[in-house]
């Protein structure tokens, strides 16, 4: 995906939209691109974790001890937990179809929070809404 298309697609992201341009150019410049086969695990529940995901194209589904949880498509960012709380992996992300993930790590997406924090804002929006949904599901 070129920049143009990253741009547009991180200022549509939730995630990032409050960002300012020049917020968007620091996301890019320390972030990377991952691409993942179909059927190809992008990260495995248990395991140790620095990254930060967020999926640029394809879909991915989220799974807990072998049940699908989630479905997550574009502009939905995953591995925000571990990152947070250095705990490890509470799920497996598997790509459904081919699949590319922009990638930023714990000490890049920290640092992004925290000359961004509207950034952390989205994220524990995010973190909220999932937590009210499992409670829900849960009762």
């Amino acid at each position: 995906m070129d920049k143009k298309e990253l741009v547009k697609l991180l200022i549509r992201a939730p995630l990032f939209s409050r960002l300012s341009a020049k917020g968007v150019q620091e996301v890019l410049a320390i972030a990377s691109q991952k691409k993942f086969t179909a059927g190809s695990t992008i990260v495995a529940q248990g395991s140790t974790g620095v990254g930060f995901y967020l999926v640029l194209t394809g879909s991915a589904q989220v799974s807990r001890d072998g049940e699908g949880i989630a479905k997550l498509g574009v502009g939905a960012f995953f591995g925000e937990m571990c990152i947070l709380d250095g705990a490890p992996r509470s799920a497996d992300v598997i790509a459904i179809e081919d699949t590319t993930c922009l990638m930023l790590r714990q000490w890049d997406i920290r640092s992004v929070i925290s000359r961004n924090p509207d950034v952390g804002m989205a994220m524990l929006e995010e973190l909220s809404r999932r937590l009210r949904k499992t409670k829900h599901s849960l009762s």
